[in-house]
């Protein structure tokens, strides 16, 4: 029965062996994971994954296999946000042209949507679909799931369809990038090694071969010279958006990831979404109870890294310029500031944007942090890598 599951195990490169596999079969045998999804996903990563870095390739021959029975459930999204489930149960989804998504009114801004969704917890006494005012789904109101307004509260819904949510009232979860994808091209690689700059530094070990040559055959006799060895001395800190629109750029990023993980001997990274605030994380499974503090973060990296932010820059212009903007959590402080400190700490930034740059001028958040960027920032194509590397090495 778990045949296709071993198979795809050995496919995504972990390195289970049959032994392995026959345990983790007793263990079902022995009621360890009986009807339960999750215990049932932490046996087998327990007993197959003996390498943290191959959990990300588990959870996809996971999902692979099983066809995302992993999946957080509806019931745990309802008990999240405390919203009763008939308000957001999808009964139909509703669909517009162009025509009628332009006719549709925004509230008026980030405070009046706050403002307003309070009022209707307080008032809302029951499930509504397809209007334009209450909680409900498959509607123009802002609050709800499944149907559309250019600017609302998403509640109750998987993923995203429109893209013009202010906020997402659901928890979510982010898979990590996996730093060991295999590369599409090596020109990531050759466009990243113009950063690289060596610098001799250390005790002298290192055997000089052409200078003791040199010195040998005018002496005449083995003259053994020596030298500083040479280390990469660049210092890299990256920061990768994760999650929502960037889901369609996973694979690019990932090459992009791979290919500075074995460039760059000094690379530090952590995880955001979206827009930067006061926390960040290594471990996209433990976003919302280990998280770093950006603080902490701008203390532990001095200047002289380089810092690099690789992300599309699409999201709410709220998340960018007010305090509670942030699409998941309240920020007491907003994005642009969290983003001008990034800036004023690592003298030596870049953004680098892995939507077309004919695009960017579609979306006002681009605009908005390309600004605060100072216009460094480059689309995630050879020639934009080159380009981005040579603003960071001036």
């Amino acid at each position: 029965m778990f045949l296709r599951f071993f198979e795809n195990l050995r496919s995504a490169g972990v390195p289970v062996s049959l032994r392995e596999f026959l345990g983790f079969l007793e263990g079902l045998k022995a009621g360890l994971a009986t009807y339960d999804i999750d215990a049932f996903y932490y046996l087998g990563r327990t007993i197959m994954v003996k390498d943290e870095r191959n959990i990300d390739k588990f959870d996809r021959a996971f999902a692979a296999t099983f066809d995302g029975l992993n999946e957080i459930s509806a019931q745990d999204v309802l008990d999240a946000v405390d919203i009763p489930e008939e308000w957001i149960r999808k009964m139909a989804e509703k669909h517009l042209s162009a025509e009628e998504m332009a006719e549709i009114e925004a509230l008026g801004g980030f405070d009046k949507l706050m403002e307003t969704l309070k009022e209707r917890l307080k008032e809302q006494e029951g499930r509504h679909q397809g209007g334009n005012k209450w909680i409900g789904t498959a509607g123009t109101s802002p609050f709800g799931a499944y149907g559309y307004n250019p600017e609302g509260v998403r509640i109750g819904q998987k993923e995203s369809r429109h893209q013009r949510a202010t906020k997402v009232w659901d928890k979510r979860e982010f898979r990590n990038l996996d730093d060991g994808v295999e590369l599409g091209t090596r020109n990531i690689k050759v466009a990243l090694k113009r950063l690289r700059r060596w610098a001799r530094e250390g005790a002298v070990e290192e055997l000089d071969l052409s200078g003791t040559i040199k010195s040998t055959a005018e002496n005449g006799y083995l003259d053994v010279k020596t030298r500083p060895e040479r280390h990469n001395a660049v210092k890299v800190l990256l920061f990768l958006d994760v999650g929502g629109s960037m889901d369609p750029h996973v694979k690019v990023v990932e090459e992009l990831f791979s290919a500075a993980r074995a460039e760059f001997k000094h690379l530090e990274y952590y995880y955001f979404h979206n827009c930067l605030y006061e926390g960040v994380w290594r471990d996209n499974k433990r976003r919302w109870n280990d998280q770093t503090s950006t603080h902490e973060v701008m203390r532990t990296y001095g200047s002289d890294y380089k810092c690099i932010f690789v992300g599309d820059a699409a999201m709410s212009p709220y998340e960018v310029a007010y305090a509670g903007g942030a699409n998941e959590h309240w920020n007491a402080e907003p994005g642009q500031v969290w983003l001008e400190r990034a800036r004023d700490q690592w003298n030596s930034n870049l953004w680098i944007n892995p939507t077309p740059e004919a695009q960017w001028q579609y979306t006002h958040s681009v605009q908005m942090i390309r600004e605060i960027f100072e216009n460094r920032m480059v689309p995630m194509t050879l020639a934009g890598l080159e380009k981005g590397m040579r603003e960071l090495v001036r």
